[in-house]
């Protein structure tokens, strides 16, 4: 639902800027599942930004992966704190 969420509000319109951050295991699964490399690609061609959590992606042994498939990995406690801070929208799965 996060995919289809996040490629739609940006193909559409709905959002100026949509950023997607992959966190937890959703980190494996992006390095190691064909169809979510697709989709992300997919996403990032439309304009979605999308970041991995470097401390989740390590975490799984996987940050040089997602990095090879031409994602941003990240240490995104601060990033998340600031987005927190200035208010802006945020949904959460």
């Amino acid at each position: 639902m996060v995919f289809m969420y996040s490629h739609n509000a940006k193909k559409q319109g709905w959002w100026k800027e949509v950023h997607l951050i992959i966190w937890g295991p959703s980190a494996r699964l992006t390095a190691t599942d064909k169809e979510v490399q697709d989709y992300l690609k997919r996403m990032q061609d439309a304009g979605v930004v999308v970041v991995a959590c470097r401390a989740c992606a390590d975490l799984y042994g996987v940050s040089k992966t997602i990095e090879g498939l031409g994602l941003e990995v990240k240490y995104m406690g601060a990033p998340l704190t600031e987005i927190l801070k200035r208010g802006e929208k945020l949904m959460s799965f």
